[in-house]
């Protein structure tokens, strides 16, 4: 066997960075045939081993190249707490001293992951606790599908992921190329196997990356939606000023068209007296009129620093019932985990912050109190 590439001083390669065609690519420029690239899928996420010395079926001169050069890590849990009603959240800690978070939601008959995508949010929703951290980073390919790996490995045989939201901290499709390469993984037979009906990638409303995404990644799409107006978007999801509400459908239909009896989630957190009107359910539906649209109405999960407050469970309930009774299938999303700050929107991490928007939000706190 000839090698094309020379070993390297240190180990510089994660291996969990590679989608299985990044990973063929990685082996053909070694010599090696493709196929080399499900063996090792295969070992790491079917087997769990991490050794490359027991990764028998490969060749005795690959796996000292590969213990040579390569390493396989994942994200550290450094913190795990179990909400009363099941719900568990990991801090994990990732480079440079960031920690994320991700969130495993047990229910009968499915485990859904909750998957962090940057350590931050370069976006400012107003209403998210994650968005008033700032922003540090992207993170790699292997910091995303390491969170599926390392949280199905503590879960064990007990508890199965049988569905992924990308949905934790961060804006999955500001980190495109990465998000991409770690959903593909997820959904790869040869690692864990998820339907692409049980992926979902969540957005605020990036609209050109919307449009990459069908092409490159069939995976269910979540948009954060809010408001029903461009002025109340502009206020609650700031990314709306750059592609207001006719752009962000026209992605949405765009989306739609590319498998038949495919529907849009559209989240849409409640907001006492902000966004829960019956004008606001009435221009929802007249919104959503030409989409395949299915509707997740999302209490709000207060945090500190925070003004707004959660509807009424009648308000809830009220816009539920025009949303239904006009032929859109909506649902109240359960809260979960809120005990232990997991529920959606609460998730803060440990963000080394570039943007510096927690200290014009302290500064903001300062002066109201004043």
């Amino acid at each position: 066997m000839k090698f094309v590439l020379e070993p390297a001083k240190t180990q510089t390669i994660n291996l969990l960075d590679f989608d299985r065609k990044g990973l063929a690519a990685f082996f053909v420029e070694l010599g090696e045939k493709p196929f080399r690239a499900t063996q090792l899928l295969k070992w790491i996420y079917q087997e769990g081993v991490e050794d490359f010395d027991l990764m028998t079926n490969l060749s005795k001169p690959l796996r000292a190249y590969l213990t040579e050069n390569c390493y396989i890590a994942t994200p550290e849990i450094v913190v795990e707490q179990i909400a009363t009603d099941g719900t568990r959240k990991w801090v994990m800690q990732t480079g440079c001293g960031n920690r994320i978070e991700t969130v495993f939601i047990p229910e009968e008959g499915r485990g859904t992951l909750c998957v962090s995508s940057q350590v931050g949010c370069a976006l400012a929703c107003t209403f998210c606790s994650t968005a008033q951290q700032g922003f540090n980073r992207n993170l790699t390919t292997a910091e995303i599908i390491g969170q599926v790996f390392v949280a199905q490995k503590r879960l064990g045989e007990e508890k199965r992921i049988t569905n992924v939201v990308m949905m934790g901290m961060g804006e999955p499709l500001l980190n495109f190329d990465n998000a991409v390469a770690a959903m593909n993984l997820m959904m790869d037979d040869f690692t864990f196997g998820l339907s692409k009906r049980r992926v979902t990638v969540s957005t605020s409303g990036v609209v050109p990356a919307m449009y990459r995404l069908t092409q490159v990644c069939d995976v269910s799409l979540a948009v954060s939606l809010h408001a029903v107006t461009d002025e109340l978007r502009d206020e609650l999801v700031p990314i709306n000023k750059k592609y207001p509400l006719k752009e962000l459908m026209d992605a949405c239909r765009d989306n739609a068209k590319i498998a038949p009896r495919r529907t849009v989630t559209f989240e849409y957190v409640m907001l006492d007296g902000i966004n829960d009107s019956i004008q606001d359910a009435r221009g929802l539906i007249k919104l959503l009129k030409t989409v395949p649209a299915k509707v997740n109405l999302i209490p709000f999960n207060p945090f500190p620093s925070s003004s707004y407050r959660c509807s009424s469970n009648e308000a809830i309930n009220r816009f539920k019932t025009l949303l239904n009774d006009a032929g859109i299938v909506t649902t109240v999303r359960k809260t979960r985990g809120d005990d232990i700050d997991a529920a959606c929107g609460q998730l803060v991490g440990q963000v080394k912050d570039k943007s510096r928007r927690h200290l014009k939000l302290q500064q903001q706190g300062s002066e109201r109190a004043a």
